[in-house]
């Protein structure tokens, strides 16, 4: 099976440099009209340009492909939901959209600024939130369409003085969760993408000899999987240095306790049982997790629930 995405309207942000302009270089030699967009700030989000998103547009029209430069900042959604109506105005929808844009501010929390926690939240968080809003409707009306978001390990895992990155990036999975589930009937699907790539991003981060395996290219074959008529849906696919993994939020099943023993102390005493991996599930959605704790105190009380 070939995945193309001829007759398809993709908007990349954050795509003229690094992981941004892999995607979309990536989606145009398959097919799709790509809208570039960069605010074309640095990487701490001052500052501004159009001549990165010029540049890919260039090289994507000289390989033969469709695009269109944009500067929005995502981080305004007056500016955001222009770059939409743009691109619909041009040619004819958005079906497809790869929110990737975003800013670095890495400091300790003893000496962050709240400045700084605001901005990177505002870029990532909200600015991702943007950028699906301005899509959201033309998608339901189409009953088409297919997001990628972009969360980190920073997010899920943790990582020293990226705070505010960390936090913004966690979000983008709560977003995915809700987006997905909304979507569904619209034929919306939802998906998020945890990079590591060598990128302006990362290349203080990283020694040379890993920068060199961490081509911002390695990332783009999952994100395009993502994007792609018969992708996934409320996915976390992590990528890099052409390896691919999907990463899961997962609970254990616990156990019930009678109200005699809804103490610290017993759940220190359980605690083993509680954290026992080896019950842990993914849930679908927020009430399997109510109805599944509802059904275990519901057992132990001797009560029958209706359907």
């Amino acid at each position: 099976m070939t995945i193309r995405f001829d007759g398809r309207v993709a908007i990349v942000t954050g795509a003229g440099n690094g992981l941004g302009r892999a995607h979309a270089l990536g989606l145009a030699s398959r097919g799709a009209k790509v809208v570039v967009n960069d605010f074309g700030g640095g990487r701490d989000g001052t500052g501004g340009s159009l001549t990165p998103a010029e540049a890919v547009v260039e090289e994507i029209r000289k390989a033969g492909g469709v695009a269109m430069a944009d500067g929005a900042d995502v981080s305004n959604f007056e500016q955001v939901q222009a770059m939409v109506d743009r691109a619909t105005r041009k040619w004819g929808s958005v079906d497809l959209l790869c929110a990737n844009a975003g800013i670095l501010r890495d400091k300790s929390f003893a000496k962050m600024e709240v400045a700084d926690f605001a901005k990177v939240l505002d870029v990532h968080l909200t600015g991702t939130f943007y950028c699906c809003k301005a899509v959201w409707n033309g998608m339901r009306e189409r009953n088409y369409g297919r997001i990628v978001v972009t969360t980190s390990s920073s997010g899920l895992f943790g990582n020293f003085g990226q705070a505010n990155y960390g936090a913004a990036k966690a979000g983008m999975v709560g977003l995915m969760n809700v987006l997905a589930e909304e979507g569904r009937k619209n034929n919306i699907r939802v998906n998020t993408i945890s990079p590591t790539a060598a990128t302006r991003m990362t290349e203080e981060l990283l020694p040379p000899q890993a920068l060199a395996l961490m081509k911002p290219e390695a990332i783009t074959p999952a994100v395009l999987y993502m994007l792609a008529e018969d992708a996934p849906t409320r996915t976390i696919m992590g990528a890099g240095a052409g390896s691919f993994a999907v990463i899961k939020v997962v609970e254990t099943e616990g156990i019930n306790l009678p109200q005699g023993e809804w103490t610290p102390e017993a759940i220190a005493a359980h605690f083993a049982e509680i954290g026992d991996m080896s019950t842990a599930k993914a849930l679908e959605n927020a009430f399997q997790q109510t109805n599944k704790y509802v059904g275990q105190a519901a057992a132990r009380a001797g009560i029958k629930l209706s359907p």
